[in-house]
């Protein structure tokens, strides 16, 4: 049998039957709609193919994670749900088991990065959003923001280009929205940042 194992926490270990309720195929695998419970405590309930979990599907870790989405070939691929013990969650794509292509993840202490994942990290156009309202816009490269961006706050934003993720080259740009008021500035210290070491 092509049974597979328990997800283990966020990682896949090796083929762990378990207790299995559910449909089977003509060869005895696991196939059609299933529940399984594993040996330490972790269940799937869901849509199986061919003895592997494919389709949408329920997982549910004993240390308090969550899944719901969709899976193929046993791991979570396309779009789905995970919230962790914490009380931190992501609604997006999914590819191989990570998180892949645009998604949410609301922080579990409010903050949200909207925006573009690969490989589990941030990468691509994306908007950070602090639980105060302030926000940082710009482009991940391996979960560092880089390249052309802004820091909006409430009442006014930083264009310029990031270096890592809290500190722009110089000059900046800094613009008011009440007034229209728009100014470089070259001494970064001004606007709350530290000068790039080089």
């Amino acid at each position: 049998m092509s049974d597979a194992g328990s997800e283990n926490g966020d990682e896949k270990t090796g083929p762990v039957l378990g207790v299995y309720e559910g449909e089977r195929n003509q060869d005895k695998q696991r196939h059609g709609k299933g529940k399984n419970t594993f040996p330490n405590g972790d269940i799937y309930e869901g849509q199986y193919v061919n003895g592997k979990r494919s389709g949408e599907g329920n997982y549910t870790w004993k240390q308090g994670h969550k899944y719901s989405g969709t899976y193929e070939d046993n791991a979570r691929s396309g779009i789905g749900l995970f919230v962790y013990p914490d009380g931190s969650k992501y609604k997006g794509g999914f590819l191989n088991g990570k998180k892949h292509g645009s998604g949410v993840y609301v922080y579990a202490n409010g903050d949200v990065y909207q925006g573009d994942f690969s490989e589990d990290i941030k990468h691509g156009q994306g908007t950070y959003t602090y639980a105060n309202g302030s926000k940082k816009q710009g482009s991940w490269v391996q979960g560092k923001l880089v390249g052309p961006g802004a820091i909006i706050h409430a009442d006014h934003e930083i264009l310029g280009s990031f270096v890592d993720n809290d500190n722009m080259l110089s000059p900046v740009e800094l613009h008011f929205f009440k007034t229209g008021y728009k100014k470089h500035v070259t001494d970064l210290a001004a606007v709350g940042m530290t000068i790039p070491a080089q």
